[in-house]
C-alpha cells in the first residue's frame, strides 16, 4: 500500500506514543479475551496495517476529528482515545462503535455511517471558520456506495476540510 500526504499537511509530523509492537500486543490482548468467552459482543480486529496507520497519523493533529468504521481500534489509539476507555466499550459489546469527545473520536458499524456526521462537522467547522481538519477512513466497500460519492462530492465542491483515507 503507497500513502502520499498532501504537501498541505507536510507540516505536522506528530510524536506518537505508539508503534508497530503495542498496537498489535494491544489488539491480541483483546483477541486472548475474546477466545476465553469474556467479550460477548462482536468485535473486529485490526491487524496489517500498522506501518502505514502510524504513517498518516503523525499528520492528524490531536485537535482533529478522526471517523472511523468498525475496524476503528487502532485508529482510536492512535488518535489518543485511552486503551482503558476502548476495553471499555469492546467489553460492553460496542467494540465497532467507539466515540470520545476528547480526542474527537468517532466510529460506527454501518457502512457509511461515518460519512454524513463527518461531513456535518467539517461543514459546521467552515461556518466557524475552525482551522479543524475531519479524516474520515472508509473501506473499499463504503467507498463504492452512493452516500461516499456525495459527501465526497459536496466536501469538494464547497472546500471542506475533510479528506477521506
Amino acid at each position: 500500500m503507497y500513502i502520499k500526504i498532501p504537501n498541505k499537511f507536510k507540516i505536522k509530523n506528530r510524536k506518537l506514543n505508539l508503534d508497530k509492537k503495542k498496537l498489535i500486543s494491544f489488539e491480541t490482548e483483546i483477541a486472548k479475551d475474546y477466545n476465553k468467552a469474556k467479550i460477548k459482543g462482536p468485535i473486529h480486529l485490526s491487524k496489517g496495517n500498522e506501518k502505514q496507520l502510524i504513517k498518516i497519523f503523525k499528520y492528524i493533529d490531536k485537535k482533529d476529528w478522526v471517523f472511523s468504521s468498525w475496524r476503528n481500534h487502532y485508529h482510536a489509539l492512535l488518535h489518543g482515545v485511552s486503551p482503558k476507555l476502548i476495553r471499555k466499550f469492546i467489553f460492553d459489546g460496542k467494540s465497532m462503535s467507539i466515540s470520545s469527545l476528547k480526542p474527537k473520536f468517532i466510529s460506527s458499524s454501518i457502512v457509511g455511517g461515518i460519512l454524513p456526521i463527518a461531513l456535518g462537522v467539517a461543514k459546521a467547522n467552515k461556518i466557524k471558520k475552525n482551522n479543524d481538519i475531519v479524516w474520515c477512513f472508509v473501506g473499499d466497500m463504503t467507498a463504492e456506495t452512493g452516500i461516499f460519492h456525495e459527501v465526497y462530492n459536496y466536501s469538494k465542491n464547497f472546500k471542506l476540510n475533510l479528506n477521506f483515507i
